[in-house]
């Protein structure tokens, strides 16, 4: 259309030689970028789904404890459970 080359940037479109090179590490670099945006999501939600109500660190025992202390359980369920986790 100018006459300076195929396209209208000229040769300093990224379709030619020099954006072969860099588009590799573009999408590299997406990729890497999204992983890593996952991850900190997990982090953030708090990992997988069988680990302690909002990462306390308490024990089974504690738990159980304090759902026998709330009255979700009764205490035939309770010494059940106790029973099972000793």
């Amino acid at each position: 259309m100018y006459g300076y080359g195929n396209n209208v940037m000229g040769d300093w479109g990224l379709g030619g030689g020099f954006g072969m090179f860099i588009m590799p590490f573009f999408w590299i670099l997406i990729i890497v970028g999204a992983v890593l945006f996952i991850v900190w999501l997990v982090n953030q939600t708090g990992g997988v789904a069988y680990s302690s109500p909002a990462g306390t660190g308490k024990s089974a025992m504690d738990i159980l404890k304090e759902r026998y202390a709330r009255g979700e359980i009764d205490k035939q369920e309770f010494e059940e459970k106790k029973k099972d986790l000793a």
